[in-house]
């Protein structure tokens, strides 16, 4: 299968490089990776097996998934799937999903309390299996919207980190699909025809901001093919000289500056809540700088 080997060498080259650009991987780590049963959470798993084989270095792979209690949730479907693989996993039980139905008021998007309960469950789960890295699937079409959604809705030039410690530094999260497009993602997956396991709690919420942000991206890609390849190198090329933040840049004196990480700001706790929340409240009322 020629073009199912073509776009896997693409993917693993590029994952090959977030790990190496960001030091995700280290000798004897042990990497809890979080399976949802969705194309990109069973390519990173796919993509890490791979690497797992060829890297000089040493580590372990433990996959975890949370049956959130959805209705209709297939519970069969990864257990079948990592134990023919032979992948050691454990599926954690929680009922969040009644828990989110019963707070969050009609109408309002579920994803920012049901990201902060799954961050709390997986947490305490990479400590008790002694995971030093949790991997998560987000590759580069979340990193381009989630800086897209910072700049326009919340006055901030901030994107999606592909390493984060926790406050307390007991968990290190990591985004091995940084580099890969979600249109990579889905080809490969298309041609590995996994098991995929649609959310059909938050999935069919509509009228998001990052979906309005993400149709804005491929709109614009109609035109600029290699706009989001562009948009990730930029954000990997960044000028302080030519940006307006004093904090960053000594335009006294014209010498660069390092700029504190504000209290809670670098968390993993607040960036994975902003990752996930999509509700509509949550950008717009955040302190905006209003010019003139």
């Amino acid at each position: 299968m020629a073009a199912e080997s073509k776009i896997k060498t693409k993917l693993l080259k590029k994952m090959g490089k977030a790990i190496h650009d960001f030091s995700m991987i280290e000798e004897g780590d042990r990497i809890m990776v979080c399976l949802s049963g969705g194309k990109d959470s069973y390519t990173m798993l796919d993509l890490l097996l791979d690497v797992q084989k060829r890297s000089p270095i040493s580590f372990e792979l433990f996959a975890v998934n949370l049956d959130q209690k959805q209705p209709g949730f297939p519970e069969e479907v990864l257990p079948n799937y990592l134990e023919e693989l032979g992948v050691r996993y454990r599926i954690l039980e929680e009922d969040t999903y009644s828990v989110v139905k019963e707070k969050v008021p009609e109408g309002k998007t579920f994803c920012s309390l049901c990201s902060r309960l799954r961050r709390g469950i997986l947490y305490t789960a990479a400590i008790r299996e002694k995971c030093t890295k949790i991997a998560l699937g987000h590759h580069a079409d979340d990193v381009i919207n989630t800086f897209l959604l910072n700049l326009f809705f919340v006055g901030q030039l901030k994107a999606m980190p592909p390493i984060l410690r926790s406050d307390n530094g007991k968990n290190t999260v990591i985004r091995p699909l940084a580099y890969c497009q979600e249109s990579e993602i889905q080809t490969y997956s298309d041609e590995r025809d996994f098991p995929i396991i649609p959310c059909n709690l938050c999935g069919s919420q509509p009228n998001l901001k990052r979906a309005r942000v993400k149709r804005l991206v491929t709109d614009l890609a109609k035109e600029v093919p290699h706009i989001r390849s562009s948009m990730i190198t930029a954000l990997s090329n960044v000028t302080g000289s030519h940006l307006l933040d004093t904090d960053l840049y000594d335009f006294e004196n014209f010498l660069p500056v390092v700029k504190a990480i504000p209290p809670g700001h670098g968390s993993v706790e607040r960036e994975l809540d902003e990752v996930f929340d999509h509700s509509e409240a949550n950008l717009e009322n955040q302190n905006l700088v209003t010019i003139g």
